[in-house]
């Protein structure tokens, strides 16, 4: 368990930022929980099902790929040479999405992808390094790993959309951070940087819902007796 049950976060945040005492003021008890019991061979597969695809699209395709394997409720690295790319590609899946999937396969066969029990015990820049070796795995897919299922409590994913558009709203700033900006303001969070994060993630889609909300006409705003 993380964010929830973490006071200590709480009060450095609140101590060191007035702007994130507002936020936990606002928004209440981090809501993150770690998924621990999701390997990382199939946590990569889905970063990658997501990658430039909203959700309903990512879980359709995941749906699909997991009916190649109907005997498993997730395909294990060695299962994946038992298929073809045709297959693959029907589940609709591009052609350089599956060439990842299959590096992902052959790098977990091959250890450069650790087991869940292996990766809990590694720091997070090796596995930051191991993970990026991977074809189609980037720095972000890394991090969402290491936030949503390892749990690691100071992880700042500096070029997340979300994270930068929070940080702008948050600290009314009128354009959004760079990556080395928003990295330097955030050394004063450690070593509370998810939880900071997930504050930023909640102004977002506050802001978000915000700017979805349809503006009521003026007229609809004014007393009755006004328009007369």
């Amino acid at each position: 368990m993380i964010c929830s049950v973490n006071a200590a976060a709480y009060k450095h945040l609140a101590l060191c930022d007035p702007v994130m005492r507002r936020l936990i003021r606002r928004h209440g008890p981090c809501g993150l929980e770690p998924e621990t019991s999701r390997p990382p061979f199939q946590s990569l597969v889905q970063a990658v099902a997501y990658q430039q695809l909203n959700g309903t699209a990512a879980n359709t395709i995941l749906a699909r790929f997991k009916k190649l394997f109907p005997n498993r409720k997730f395909p294990r690295p060695e299962d994946v040479a038992g298929v073809t790319d045709a297959q693959i590609r029907a589940c609709g899946f591009s052609f350089a999405k599956i060439k990842s999937i299959r590096d992902i396969a052959v790098k977990t066969l091959a250890g450069v992808v650790p087991t869940a029990r292996q990766i809990a015990k590694l720091p997070d820049d090796e596995i930051i390094e191991r993970l990026t070796e991977v074809r189609g795995v980037g720095r972000w897919t890394v991090e969402m790993l290491l936030i949503f299922q390892l749990g690691r409590r100071d992880i700042l994913p500096a070029d997340d959309f979300g994270v930068r558009t929070g940080f702008r709203h948050a600290y009314k700033r009128r354009a959004m951070p760079t990556v080395k900006e928003l990295l330097a303001f955030g050394e004063r969070w450690r070593p509370h940087r998810t939880t900071a994060a997930w504050y930023l993630w909640c102004v977002a889609d506050a802001a978000k819902k915000v700017a979805a909300t349809p503006r009521r006409k003026k007229n609809a705003a004014r007393p009755a007796a006004t328009l007369l």
